[in-house]
């Protein structure tokens, strides 16, 4: 089995204003609420705190498949792939707004990644750790861990770069 080496060094994220609010000017038609006009007043940040990284691993003909789980950071693989070692990490995100309020954050189903050499490969099940309805805490912050699963085309060797946008949402 002839193995090529695939490093990926870590995904780099974009979107830290692609947060979504409320229309601004919105609150002064009919009867808004003070709570609609609050979260109005405080627009959600989106700051990436650690970006993906799937660490380094040796891909044979066969291609295969490198997981990363952002509730236990366990990384697994997948079909003709070995494991080198290097450091796997979640991606952790940070969202700031109204204190309390509750928000839906939106991953996309797919993300393609391009090396340095014109190949591809796609990183897809973009999964949180985030309950089904969190909420900003009290002091209007939520950090939320992500990770995915990143699908290598046999003998694709490179580094691999890309940006997964982030939105949030208040609801």
């Amino acid at each position: 089995m002839k193995l090529r080496l695939f490093l990926l060094l870590g995904l780099i994220f974009g979107a830290p204003s692609a947060a979504s609010a409320q229309c601004m000017l919105c609150g002064e038609q009919g009867a808004a609420s003070g709570s609609a006009s609050r979260k109005a007043e405080t627009p959600l940040r989106v700051e990436v705190e650690t970006q993906l990284d799937m660490g380094r691993v040796a891909v044979g003909a066969g291609g295969g498949e490198v997981e990363l789980d952002p509730l236990s950071g366990a990384r697994r693989l997948r079909g003709d792939v070995v494991d080198l070692g290097g450091f796997a990490v979640t991606g952790v995100v940070t969202v700031t707004g109204e204190p309390g309020a509750e928000v839906r954050v939106i991953l996309p189903t797919s993300v393609d990644l391009e090396s340095d050499r014109g190949r591809s490969a796609r990183v897809s099940s973009l999964i949180t750790d985030l309950s089904a309805a969190p909420r900003l805490g009290p002091d209007g912050r939520l950090q939320f861990r992500f990770g995915g699963r990143l699908q290598i085309a046999g003998l694709d060797d490179g580094d691999y770069r890309g940006r997964i946008p982030v939105t949030v949402e208040y609801q």
